[in-house]
């Protein structure tokens, strides 16, 4: 398995990125995944390896790069709950000057940097995220729903604008589609009332709250991490790929 270290053209300037990929010299299905609001950092990679040897190309840009280099801000090699309140004291004014109008042009950036590779087949990409990173999963995979086919949102703040808000973000998705919710960030009620706004949108989706989970349950470097809840992520995540991206070379 190769993991590259690569810059993004973007509007702005260069993301610094890094992408995971099987070492065969084979053209493998492109995904593009977005980081937690903690950012690239040793867990990222290993998730991003995990999934290349799946048999995919895995892009993760430093969603901050605006900012700087990953790691943008300094984070303990665990972060726990006494951690928390710091590292939000320095993460929060980023993510909040992360406005849409960012998130939709580095998507696109990113999207045009990810299936111009060379290692990557011709074809639908797929776009999954945690976290913030699942939000801007959707909002990718709204913006460009002829190249997205499929994405995946994990513990991620989908439909917490608001009915109208979701509204306009389901409207345009035409890919495939899962949702694995935090039972510490979605009631069963709400679950149900976005469920019914994916059904309006005629969206195919599977969308579910993973048991006895809290925010943050596939991060290993948390105190949030449930190792059940992360296999259960990778039985939804892998099979969503398998039945959407093109493995031919």
């Amino acid at each position: 398995m190769t993991i590259k270290t690569l810059l993004i053209p973007t509007a702005d300037g260069q993301a610094d990125a890094f992408a995971a990929f099987p070492d065969d010299g084979e053209r493998h299905p492109g995904v593009l995944m977005y980081a937690d609001g903690f950012g690239i950092r040793p867990v990222l990679r290993d998730m991003a390896h995990e999934l290349a040897r799946h048999g995919y190309y895995v892009l993760v840009p430093n969603l901050f790069y605006r900012h700087g280099p990953a790691p943008v801000i300094e984070l303990p090699a665990h972060i726990g709950e006494a951690d928390r309140p710091a590292v939000f004291a320095q993460l929060m004014p980023l993510i909040e000057k992360h406005t849409a109008e960012r998130v939709l042009s580095d998507a696109e950036a990113y999207l045009a940097f990810l299936t111009a590779r060379p290692e990557v087949t011709a074809g639908p990409v797929a776009v999954t995220g945690y976290c913030i990173g699942g939000l801007l999963a959707m909002r990718t995979a709204a913006a460009h729903p002829g190249q997205v086919a499929a994405v995946a949102s994990f513990h991620g703040p989908v439909g917490t604008d608001g009915p109208e808000s979701l509204r306009r973000l389901l409207s345009t998705i035409t890919a495939r589609v899962h949702l694995g919710h935090a039972e510490g960030d979605l009631t069963p009620e709400a679950l149900a009332e976005l469920n019914r706004a994916l059904d309006a949108a005629g969206i195919t989706y599977t969308s579910e709250i993973y048991p006895g989970t809290v925010h943050g349950f596939t991060m290993s470097d948390t105190d949030a991490f449930d190792p059940a809840a992360l296999q259960h992520h990778w039985d939804r995540l892998l099979p969503l790929l398998g039945t959407t991206l093109t493995t031919s070379t």
